[in-house]
């Protein structure tokens, strides 16, 4: 991702922008020098006398390593990657990068000076994240170097490879994952980490539906759409994009046993907005717009989302709190009120073995805060009035030294940049052990503003309108935590207006920015599209017609969607207290020419391994050979096909192409006409399988294919006519033989 975004979260500095964040794919290494951006960088200096008073002071860094922890902040970040974990050609992506690209960068040297092959990051299970040093200078000096960065920017949008900053992948690690999650990524854009929740929600790939869900969230608008894009790479049915404010974020309920509940999560994910500073590698326009003010303004935000984030927690569920900032300000001071206000509701997780060979400094217990002038201050009783505004207490650690030791604060982990070449992060994991103490202390009230409402209302309430009924409608803590949460709204305002600290936010009316989205329309049993689609692919009894929706209610269904259960209960039962930007991965499209095959609708390849379980017609099998022809040629010729795959296309319109091997299997959606077939594969997933087949797919710098001269060069290597798009011709290689199998 470039790191073009001004004061952006993630690809930049932790601020919120109503400005459009831009996305860019196309380069590796997006952590450059200042001259790499032209002349707006090119004055930026990389020094900040305030931010290294600031920090010697505090004393963060253990003594003796300031200068390496400011050196390692002055140099570029390296470019990491990260291997989709959940998709079933992940070892072979693995095998292809280690036996390929990582074994010949090792015997590479360029101007004298052998290149650094990439390196796993030691923490990161089995493999599946590298990080390398290589600059975009140095990719333009080697064609194969150009070859592997063309590789990932084809597999990155494919969604086979995530470009991921190391620190980024903390998170959804420490959450601890399982399929039957309910997740909320309270500030999710751009979406990297949202990508990896998803990811360990189909750890189990033969389960096309998981119990669990993602709802990803943002404020800003724009920055949903990056969200929307993240998330369509991993074409799945379980993922809700949301926009909304992260600090009042609606509560939702969904219909349990015929009730109405209220919607608890298991896995909250609560990556903050912050001042950054740890992502001065990368965002070298921090360097002299940092500020002590920064951390000021934004923790109030902060603690605010953090609140908002543990009210909506299951008892027993896990959040993880992250910034990608050093400043205690933004970290403990923020840990620290949480957990003085949930009064034992909250524990700190011991989070030491999680992730052996991950380098990381303890939480600290002591700080002081420093305005923008200089003026240091320990403890709230100094603070002069006219600072008071600016200055609030939760900033500071709590004075009791017993409820300070309790807390446990240094088993919140920060992340030093020196230490093992990364930025600079905080995280610390939260465990609810018990309802949050505003919610047990106000009972359930008939005259409160909450209770009069509708129960259709369109609010971010703190308080949920219920339905009635008593604790037995929930087990322990969450029917306490339930019927708390109704008619608290006005107490709670005013408790947190007495105290200055934060309590639950009040009763809000919804305000919606931004475009109005298409309405999310679920199909009935008994929709006569389904007639058609039924016995043309022969469905199982079992598929699961009432979850397939569309984005229209009147005219033609242009395209059909597919979301879990779960998802379609959350959408019957919110519809009016959400504003929905997308959801669902499509699984058939309209195809004007299908009706004289007797169904309208065609297979979509997005949604083909959601299908793929319930469809028992229309499978053909067919051989490498014939996948090389469909993938490489736009329409071929039947007749191109070997034998036995031409006599079974013959018979079929719309078809399912599979190839089942011991490593992985490939199903492609295509359609055959007259004469021809055609395989519906977007550009870069038919890069991705063919070089799953020991194809290889790349473009010279001109765009052209290379001389006859420089085909012969090359060895192990056949050129193969195909139209796979100009300029990028198609090669047979020895890196990565095809395995045996048919398709």
């Amino acid at each position: 991702m470039c790191a073009v975004q001004k004061w952006g979260r993630e690809a930049g500095s932790g601020r919120r922008t109503r400005a459009p964040s831009l996305l860019c794919l196309r380069h590796l290494h997006a952590n450059i020098s200042c001259s790499g951006w032209g002349n707006g960088y090119a004055d930026i200096v990389k020094e900040n006398k305030l931010f290294e008073s600031y920090y010697k002071e505090l004393g963060l860094v253990p003594e003796g390593e300031f200068e390496q922890f400011m050196d390692a902040m002055r140099e570029p970040l390296p470019a990491t990657i990260r291997i989709t974990g959940y998709k079933s050609h992940a070892k072979e992506i693995l095998h292809c990068l280690k036996e390929k690209y990582f074994k010949d960068i090792q015997e590479l040297e360029i101007d004298g000076q052998k290149i650094e092959a990439p390196q796993a990051l030691s923490w990161y299970p089995d493999e599946q994240a590298w990080h390398t040093n290589m600059s975009r200078k140095i990719i333009r000096k080697s064609p194969l170097l150009e070859k592997f960065h063309q590789f990932l920017v084809s597999e990155t949008e494919s969604g086979n490879i995530s470009r991921q900053e190391a620190v980024s992948m903390l998170p959804p690690l420490l959450l601890k994952i399982e399929p039957h999650h309910k997740i909320l990524d309270m500030c999710a854009a751009p979406g990297s980490k949202t990508a990896q929740l998803i990811e360990m929600l189909h750890a189990d790939m033969d389960v096309p539906f998981p119990e669990g869900f993602v709802i990803a969230n943002d404020v800003d608008n724009k920055r949903c759409y990056l969200l929307v894009h993240q998330a369509k790479r991993l074409n799945s049915p379980c993922i809700m994009v949301v926009n909304h404010d992260a600090s009042c974020i609606p509560t939702l309920h969904i219909n349990s046993g015929g009730k109405r509940d209220v919607l608890f999560y298991d896995r909250i994910l609560c990556d903050v907005p912050c001042s950054g500073d740890g992502t001065l590698r990368k965002n070298i326009d921090v360097w002299k717009k940092w500020t002590t003010s920064n951390s000021l303004h934004l923790h109030g935000l902060q603690l605010r989302i953090a609140v908002r984030g543990v009210e909506q927690l299951a008892v027993g569920g896990r959040m993880v709190y992250s910034t990608c900032s050093l400043n205690p300000i933004e970290d403990e001071a923020v840990i620290a009120a949480l957990l003085e206000k949930s009064e034992g509701a909250l524990e700190l997780a011991d989070s030491s073995a999680d992730l052996p060979g991950l380098k990381w400094m303890p939480g600290v217990s002591s700080w002081k805060l420093m305005t923008k002038e200089g003026m240091w201050y320990s403890d709230w009783s100094e603070v002069p009035s006219s600072r008071q505004t600016q200055i609030r207490p939760t900033m500071f650690p709590p004075t009791d030294s017993e409820k300070l030791a309790s807390m446990h604060l240094e088993r919140c982990m920060r992340i030093l940049p020196h230490h093992q070449n990364t930025g600079g992060f905080f995280v610390a994991v939260l465990v609810k052990k018990a309802p949050m103490p505003w919610n047990k202390r106000f009972p359930k009230t008939g005259g409160s503003p909450a209770a009069s409402l509708p129960t259709d209302a369109p609010h971010l309430a703190e308080s949920v309108e219920g339905e009635g009924g008593g604790p037995e409608r929930k087990l322990g803590g969450e029917a306490e935590e339930e019927e708390a949460f109704k008619g608290a709204s006005l107490a709670q305002e005013t408790a947190a207006k007495q105290d200055g600290v934060c309590g639950p936010p009040p009763l809000k009316k919804m305000k919606l920015f931004g475009y109005k989205e298409d309405p999310f329309v679920f199909l009935t049993e008994d929709d006569p599209v389904f007639t058609t689609i039924q016995s043309f692919y022969d469905l199982s009894p079992d598929f699961p017609k009432l979850n397939v929706l569309t984005r229209t209610h009147e005219g033609k269904k242009r395209h059909l969607y597919m979301v879990s259960k779960e998802l379609r209960n959350m959408l019957l039962n919110n519809s009016e207290r959400m504003k929905v930007i997308n959801t669902g991965v499509k699984v058939w499209s309209r195809n004007s020419d299908g009706e004289e095959f007797g169904c309208a609708f065609r297979l979509a390849q997005e949604g083909i391994y959601t299908l793929q379980p319930y469809i028992r017609s229309r499978i053909i099998t067919v051989s490498v050979e014939d996948i090389k022809v469909l993938l490489t040629q736009e329409n071929p010729f039947l007749s191109k096909l070997q034998d036995h795959a031409h006599a079974q296309a013959k018979k079929l319109g719309s078809l399912l192409g599979d190839l089942s091997e011991p490593q992985c299997s490939i199903q492609l959606c295509g359609w055959r006409g007259k004469t021809s077939i055609r395989a519906f594969v977007p550009r870069n997933e038919r890069f991705h399988y063919l070089r799953m087949l020991g194809v290889e797919v790349f473009k010279d710098k001109q765009g052209q294919k290379p001389s006859d001269g420089e085909k012969e060069g090359k060895e192990g290597e056949e050129a193969e006519e195909g139209t796979t798009s100009p300029g990028f011709p198609v090669y047979l290689t020895e890196g990565f033989p095809p395995r045996d199998g048919l398709l």
